[in-house]
């Protein structure tokens, strides 16, 4: 069954996409009540360092350059082997607005620096000329290009993940940090209320690493919530941000010609997602843009009901995915302008989650702070926001500060805010934001020997401008 996008009167969804419900799978019962006893064990150290960054998605990556730079010593722990999570593995290759509905770019420092790495032709968007831009034509062509919203050409550009991959792990060694590829972090240490590392699995076996500050990047909040740290888990069952896919690629395909079927033929293309749906069981989507014009990208259809941290919903998400990418091949290929050659390419290596958990913070963003363009006291970075009608979103330091357990930040989309907020913090310029300002925070905080919620805001806002990010006065966002 699939859900349209619904009225929304209060002005809380800005993503209005259809989201798809249907027929579970079959499973197999677990075995209720049953436990066994694991004995305790010596854990070797693998070793000390000054901040643990758990995840190398776009926040860890950040957060561990960062830190790196800020003159800490860093260890980064990856359970793939790549860094990028979901903008690599998960092939989110669009990543959302960098600029402001003026056209500025709000999202700066690290961010920029992975996207300046890349070369000419593993990245593509409009040029910065165009960046604010509001003409009909000019917007018109971006909107099918990923990079244009509301009538405005944005910063968004799509990207090669290969190359992203290689220009983070790049960024990554150049800084000195101690990557560790294929090792899972686990469990956090804990002495009392504080996290002191945490324990990581791999081929070697289980191995611990101790730190002065640990920086939980792992998107679901995996340690925080292990180390008892209080996170919020609600969201609309019916909006796309509690909806999990993985997402595929077609090459072979010739998307100028798709696009001028899909925009110039109206009732065809209505006839074909018709054909579609009745071919998929109404689970259907339509290809996006990717970096190049003979590649397509397919996000999958969004599946609703499932959990992000429940194992079996993963399986189910994956299996129902793969099956549907084939069904889109047959439909495509016989259908599609543009489509007859198509092939599968690849399918994402890593589940496409955009919620699981939200820490419960010092500080918090919500839907009620986007009217006023407050600038906080504490703000790390600066946010574009959904719509014209609201200023820049100023995004706090307590928003990556856990309200009671010490020794560890939380960088990323589990960062504190309400479902809402949520809807773009958690994307992958978001991530970049507060990944760098996590690695920032987490060294200030060893090198003046205080916990993470008692670094001065001051030192963190300095090294953040220095290392160019946007971080505002009140002053400065007057002006």
């Amino acid at each position: 069954m699939t859900t349209e996008p619904k009225d929304d009167p209060a002005g809380r969804l800005f993503f209005q996409s259809a989201i798809f419900h249907g027929t579970r799978l079959p499973r197999r019962p677990r075995a209720k009540g049953a436990t066994i006893h694991e004995p305790a064990r010596t854990i070797p150290v693998f070793r000390d360092c000054d901040v643990l960054v758990v995840g190398g998605g776009p926040s860890g990556t950040a957060a561990a350059i960062a830190a790196a730079r800020t003159g800490a010593e860093v260890v980064l722990l990856e359970r793939a082997n790549h860094l990028g999570g979901l903008s690599t593995g998960g092939l989110v290759l669009w990543i959302d607005r960098m600029t402001d509905w003026t056209g500025q770019q709000v999202i700066q420092g690290i961010a920029s620096d992975l996207l300046d790495r890349l070369p000419k032709g593993a990245v593509a968007g409009p040029p910065r000329g165009l960046w604010g831009h509001a003409d009909d034509a000019t917007a018109a062509y971006w909107r099918e290009r990923t990079a244009a919203f509301h009538g405005i050409v944005t910063w968004s550009p799509t990207i090669d993940p290969e190359h992203l991959k290689l220009a983070a792990q790049e960024m990554v060694l150049e800084t000195n940090v101690h990557l560790i590829l294929h090792a899972w972090g686990s469990v956090p240490l804990m002495d009392g209320n504080r996290v002191t590392g945490a324990v990581f699995e791999s081929k070697e076996g289980r191995m611990a690493i101790r730190a002065q500050v640990t920086i939980d990047c792992t998107g679901d909040g995996d340690i925080f919530h292990r180390a008892g740290a209080a996170s919020e888990t609600e969201s609309d069952p019916n909006d796309i941000h509690s909806c999990i896919n993985t997402a595929w690629m077609f090459g072979g395909v010739d998307m100028p010609r798709w696009i001028d079927f899909k925009t110039s033929q109206k009732d065809a293309f209505s006839s074909f997602m018709d054909r579609g749906r009745a071919a998929c069981d109404g689970l259907f989507e339509r290809p996006f843009v990717s970096w190049r014009d003979d590649v397509a990208l397919f996000m999958g259809p969004r599946l609703a009901g499932y959990s992000a941290i429940d194992v079996e919903d993963q399986t189910e998400v994956e299996i129902r995915s793969r099956r549907l990418m084939a069904r889109h091949l047959d439909v495509y290929r016989t259908h599609a302008p543009g489509f007859a050659n198509a092939f599968l390419m690849l399918s994402a290596p890593q589940l496409g989650v955009r919620h699981a958990r939200r820490l419960v913070g010092a500080g918090r963003v919500t839907r009620d702070d986007w009217p006023t363009g407050a600038v906080r006291p504490d703000e790390i970075g600066v946010s574009p926001s959904l719509s014209p009608k609201f200023p820049n979103i100023s995004v706090p330091y307590g928003c990556l500060v856990p309200t009671a357990t010490d020794g560890i930040l939380v960088a990323g989309r589990a960062i504190s805010c309400d479902a809402t907020s949520h809807s773009f913090l958690r994307e992958i310029p978001q991530c970049w934001l507060t990944g760098q300002a996590a690695g920032v925070a987490a060294a200030v905080a060893v090198g003046q020997g205080v916990a993470p919620r008692h670094a001065p805001i001051g030192p963190i806002q300095a090294e953040l401008r220095r290392q160019g990010a946007l971080v505002r006065t009140e002053t400065r966002a007057a002006a």
